[in-house]
């Protein structure tokens, strides 16, 4: 069974998180390896639409329904809701961050 396709939405806060997470990059690693890393996570961003159910539960924001996702890509976690129409994308934190934090994603409203 295809899983149906959605429109991905990235809230201001993932898409801040993005360019805090190139920043950091690029101070540390260089321009090459931060616009590397930058384009790979806006890459598997893209593919949520169809692929959003490839991805695990978000296990510091269980639900019944499992609407909470997360993708892990390096030390990063990007955080994603299922709704019945899109998929909204919520946060980019480092994996390190403290469950509260990641769990305060769930009030992000778009």
């Amino acid at each position: 069974m295809d899983t149906p396709k959605r429109l991905v939405i990235i809230s201001p806060e993932a898409a801040n998180d993005i360019q805090e997470i190139y920043l950091y990059g690029y101070e540390t690693f260089g321009k090459n390896l931060a616009e590397s890393f930058k384009s790979e996570l806006l890459s598997m961003i893209r593919c949520l639409s169809t692929s959003y159910l490839s991805y695990p539960e978000c296990r510091q924001i269980p639900t019944k329904s499992k609407m909470y996702r997360n993708i892990i890509i390096g030390s990063y976690l990007i955080i994603y809701r299922i709704t019945p129409q899109r998929i909204e994308v919520l946060k980019a934190v480092s994996s390190r961050k403290s469950v509260t934090k990641i769990r305060s994603s769930r009030r992000i409203k778009l």
